[in-house]
């Protein structure tokens, strides 16, 4: 997770790290978890057709940077995807709809790249069954490729290596052009719905409802120790471990070095680390320049896959058009302490009787890096 130098003084509670030597400044410049970015260099390095198209799937945005997606090559021509039920959100995302939501995103950026090979990727969805209860180990998709030189590309795919969540502050000096959201909402296909806004009145309806339901994803004990749990902090626990949610770079390398960055400070309500955390998580929701969402008439299965579909394709579309794109979505997790702004929101969005899967805010920020990635050779199960 990329964060600028005003969250860095937060998380410490105003203090700073001032590298007094050379040799101190070769040092913090050594502290970005390279291997942990290796697969965004390699995506289309692979010869072989399925491996080729996965290791651009693998680089698909998904919740908390879970990456919850395995997959079975020991069938010629075929990718048969799994839920990775290891890499579940049981507190904010108790019946695995956001998960759901991000194996959609991974599928629509492996129909992509299968593409550009001259493949189309026959997707049958759950060929077993599923409940929508939870996910199970039941198949998420059987895929076959077959070859086909007339398969039309994706002109969007261009951005696949260029794509971030964009999780900074937003210029608030530039506003969302009209023009830009209609371009947004012409990517969305599959049933699913889609909704824009750049007018202030519903911005900042907005940006109190998810800087409320924010609040209480952060005060309720279990989600956010559920989210601390994710934390990867430094070098070595990234490149160890490159998936949830990610403090590198040199600042906090060297904080977690100087152990005044730990899970136990962030932890700690009463420490002034902590409010200013919170303060700077807030500050970026008070920067919304406009908003995207996605809803559908059902919330089964197949309508949550269908939205990550779209939701990677808007992302790919925001990139191209310079607009940084933050999913933004804690008022629609499902758990007891949420219902309220779950309802709000819905209202809000003029959703009432739909489900609303995504909600991102819209703006204009700083280039981020990419985030960590596990290697595709982590996600295959069997070859």
């Amino acid at each position: 997770m990329a964060y600028n130098r005003r969250k860095v003084l937060g998380i410490i509670g105003g203090g700073s790290i001032v590298a007094a030597t050379a040799g101190a400044g070769v040092f913090l410049s050594t502290r970005t978890p390279t291997r942990a970015m290796l697969p965004w260099q390699q995506a289309g390095q692979y010869q072989e057709p399925r491996r080729r198209a996965l290791s651009y799937a693998i680089l698909a945005p998904n919740p908390h940077n879970r990456q919850p997606w395995q997959v079975d090559l020991s069938q010629q021509d075929r990718i048969t995807l799994f839920a990775d039920t290891g890499k579940m959100l049981p507190h904010t995302d108790p019946f695995n709809r956001q998960i759901t939501i991000g194996l959609g995103c991974f599928l629509e950026l492996l129909r992509m790249a299968a593409a550009e090979q001259g493949y189309r990727a026959e997707i049958k969805l759950f060929p077993q069954g599923f409940e929508n209860s939870h996910l199970d180990q039941r198949p998420v998709a059987e895929i076959t490729m077959i070859k086909d030189e007339g398969i039309q590309k994706n002109p969007l795919f261009a951005q696949v290596l260029l794509r971030r969540s964009l999780k900074e502050p937003f210029d608030i000096a530039k506003s969302v052009p009209d023009e830009a959201l209609n371009q947004l909402e012409k990517v969305v296909g599959n049933g699913v719905g889609v909704g824009t806004s750049n007018g202030m009145d519903r911005v900042a309806a907005l940006r109190q409802v998810t800087r409320e339901a924010m609040a209480i994803e952060i005060k309720t004990p279990r989600t956010y120790q559920e989210s601390v749990d994710l934390f990867r902090i430094g070098k070595s626990e990234v490149n160890a471990n490159p998936d949830g949610i990610d403090f590198s770079g040199p600042l906090f390398g060297s904080l977690a070095l100087l152990g005044l960055f730990t899970r136990e400070i962030a932890l700690d309500v009463n420490s002034s680390a902590y409010q200013q955390g919170i303060e700077s998580v807030m500050a970026n929701i008070d920067t919304a320049m406009g908003y995207i969402w996605l809803k559908t008439a059902g919330n089964g299965r197949i309508d949550q896959l269908n939205a990550g579909r779209d939701w990677l394709r808007i992302n790919l579309a925001t990139t191209a058009l310079g607009i940084g794109l933050h999913p933004i979505s804690q008022a629609l997790q499902e758990y007891d302490e949420m219902n309220g702004h779950y309802e709000k929101i819905h209202k809000i969005l003029d959703a009432e009787g739909e489900t609303v899967q995504m909600l991102g805010r819209l703006g204009y920020g700083k280039a981020v890096p990419p985030s960590p990635r596990w290697p595709l050779d982590a996600k295959i199960t069997k070859a």
